[in-house]
């Protein structure tokens, strides 16, 4: 999965889009991986923007979840945007807006991640 990712100032935003399932999974996760590593204090702070994601799965979820914990433990800053009404429902559901900051869309986000550095 191709996650587009663009710099803005000291912010990397990154762009998923179609299905984050059982299928696509596995490779959001590995395509992830590399920019959680910047993503720490003094470091990068990660905007993944959900705008072009119609679907996520309960695996989705966990690999988020997987990268979340490795953010904090890393003093890092990694929040969500533009979540399409599935896939908001879906975290709601699962309480995983209890977990993420999730901002209505992507300049949020990044006034957001901007203002805390």
């Amino acid at each position: 999965m191709e996650l587009q990712p663009t710099q803005e100032g000291s912010t990397v935003v990154l762009n998923p889009s179609g299905r984050i399932d059982h299928t696509h999974a596995d490779a959001f996760k590995l395509a992830l991986d590399p920019h959680l590593a910047d993503c720490r204090k003094d470091g990068a702070s990660l905007v993944i923007d959900f705008s072009n994601v119609s679907y996520i799965s309960s695996i989705g979820l966990r690999a988020l979840m997987v990268a979340i914990k490795q953010v904090k433990a890393q003093g890092g800053r990694m929040v969500l945007a533009a979540l399409q009404p599935l896939v908001l429902e879906v975290f709601t559901i699962s309480r995983f807006d209890m977990l993420f900051e999730i901002f209505p869309d992507r300049a949020a986000a990044l006034a957001a991640v901007g203002s805390a550095s």
